[in-house]
């Protein structure tokens, strides 16, 4: 519910500052007073696009806040999915910079104008001429339907299968892209892969090949060295092993004179035994070495094969070709096991054809029992509008694509005239005839389900006295199970609202400004007399102003 609306520097608006209550509160003033200067500023705040040309001063900026009881609105989910804290009273302020920047916010969080579009429209709901022609398109027939048919909840559950129909119809599909561009490649890749399988990739192997080859290319070279280092340790007169041997019998000697001997000749006896050890290591090194063509030659050519694979498939090392085997035995796997993973994947499209098809034919079921109650309702609402002989031809059918609001196509004609051809809204039907059949509607709609703020735009435009006063009826009657506004210029609405404000504008120095005002009883009896006589308010019409009041 709109509890209050402020507008400063808007239009012909210096500062306005109007609080609301809950109920039917009606809006008049004079042609060009600024009702219209009024429903803009509101418009923006709920997010509509604006520009320079809405400031009054350019200087300034424009600043609109709208207060708002949400208590009864289900939007806790709504403000925690756009991370706002939920209030019940909730502020929307709309900022229009003199540079032209726009800047949006709830309860004092920055938003974008998107999120501030989505939360007003939950909020405000203005019907204008746009909306009036939304009423003709077949989203916002069925919307009527569904809201009779308490289709809320089978809605939820068919959307709710729809994202695991498409989702699944989606794999299906790249599945089957898959097969048909894998199938190409299939040879190729088996090709590969027979490459790399047949090279027995390991971890760490090219590492220890490459060492290995540098031994057997070199195996004379480590032969002359190893023959070399065992003359210098076991030589018989020259040998390290022979001086070290007397080194050690001589610092055995001298072991006994004092400790500073006895450490040396610690040290002197670990050298031996060190280099005994080397000796025998040597030896058993030198026993195993020798040439092996053979063997040098399949070293070179595993590496030969290794290098090629890394060229070919780009790697670096063996462990990147091993990756690329293992892609590529996925790759050759999956098409091999291809037709076993389509006929699992249409099975389960299928089954959730099956299902969505079923919570589609409740959908249609439900809006078809309620066909003939919503026809009956909207001719009995027209009837007393002004137009007798309005009838209705609504028919469901089944449709061939599944859409997101069921599988049906509606068929909505309207004929205004006894004896006419049924034919689409949009084509047979007047403005007028169109506002009252949208009246109808929002009277239908607010039987069935929560509305927001319902903000009527001159509805009554093109109608008569009587059928106006019937219109202020309706919305009235609307205005018991929510808020309720009419911006109008006949009195038969104006008198029906609990409170109503005037839009007029003063003249002074510095130009022109809007203004607008509550009413209290003496104020509306003379706004209504003028409203049916014009300025020079006489006798009987001040009369029928209190008439309608009472």
């Amino acid at each position: 519910m709109l509890t209050n609306l402020s507008i400063q520097n808007y239009a012909l608006i210096d500062d306005v500052n109007v609080p609301f209550s809950n109920g039917f509160t009606t809006i008049t003033g004079e042609t060009g007073a600024g009702k219209s200067i009024l429903l803009g500023g509101l418009s923006l705040v709920l997010g509509n696009r604006a520009d320079l040309s809405s400031l009054k001063n350019q200087d300034q900026k424009c600043i609109i806040e709208a207060d708002f009881d949400v208590s009864k609105y289900d939007l806790k989910q709504f403000f925690s999915k756009n991370d706002l804290d939920y209030e019940d009273h909730t502020i929307l302020r709309r900022e229009i910079l003199p540079s032209g920047k726009s800047r949006a916010f709830v309860n004092d969080t920055p938003v974008t104008l998107d999120i501030l579009k989505g939360l007003g429209g939950r909020l405000v709901d203005v019907h204008s001429q746009h909306q009036t022609l939304r009423m003709t398109e077949n989203e916002f027939q069925l919307k009527v339907v569904d809201a009779l048919a308490a289709n809320q909840d089978k809605l939820s559950l068919y959307r709710s299968q729809l994202t695991v129909y498409r989702s699944e119809t989606k794999a299906l599909q790249e599945l089957l892209d898959f097969q048909a561009n894998a199938s190409k490649e299939h040879d190729y890749n088996s090709f590969l892969l027979s490459e790399l399988e047949a090279a027995k990739l390991t971890s760490g192997m090219q590492e220890t090949l490459e060492a290995e080859f540098e031994q057997l290319n070199n195996v004379e070279q480590i032969m002359e060295q190893l023959a070399a280092g065992h003359q210098l340790l076991n030589d018989e007169q020259l040998g390290l092993l022979g001086q070290l041997s007397e080194l050690k019998r001589v610092f055995q000697n001298l072991a006994n004179f004092g400790d500073s001997y006895t450490n040396l000749n610690e040290r002197v006896q670990s050298l031996f035994i060190e280099m005994d050890d080397v000796a025998e290591e040597l030896e058993t090194i030198k026993d195993k070495v020798e040439a092996n063509p053979e063997r040098l030659e399949t070293v070179n050519a595993k590496l030969q094969q290794l290098y090629d694979l890394q060229k070919k498939h780009q790697a670096a090392t063996v462990e990147e070709l091993i990756v690329i085997r293992e892609e590529l035995s996925y790759k050759v796997s999956t098409i091999e096991n291809i037709e076993d993973s389509i006929a699992e994947k249409k099975l389960l499209v299928q089954n959730a054809t099956d299902e969505l098809e079923a919570a589609a034919i409740a959908i249609r079921d439900a809006r078809n029992a309620v066909i003939a109650k919503l026809k009956t309702l909207l001719q009995e609402y027209l009837y007393e509008l002004g137009m007798p002989s309005a009838s209705f031809k609504i028919e469901i059918n089944p449709s061939e694509a599944f859409k997101t609001n069921g599988k049906d196509d509606l068929v909505f004609l309207f004929s205004a005239n006894k004896g006419s051809d049924y034919g689409e809204l949009k084509k047979v039907a007047s403005g007028g005839e169109l506002s009252r059949i949208m009246l109808a509607i929002k009277s239908i709609l607010a039987k069935y389900e929560q509305l927001p703020t319902m903000m009527f735009d001159e509805i009554d435009t093109g109608v008569s006295g009587e059928i106006s006063n019937k219109m202020g009826e309706i919305m009235k009657d609307m205005s018991a199970h929510m808020q309720v506004f009419s911006i109008t210029h006949l009195p038969q609405v104006a008198s029906k609202g609990q409170q109503q404000f005037k839009v007029f504008k003063e003249e002074n120095q510095s130009g022109t400004t809007t203004h607008m005002k509550k009413l209290n009883v003496d104020e509306r009896v003379t706004e209504l007399a003028e409203m049916l006589g014009g300025k020079n308010i006489s006798e009987s019409a001040l009369a029928h102003a209190k008439q309608l009041l009472q």
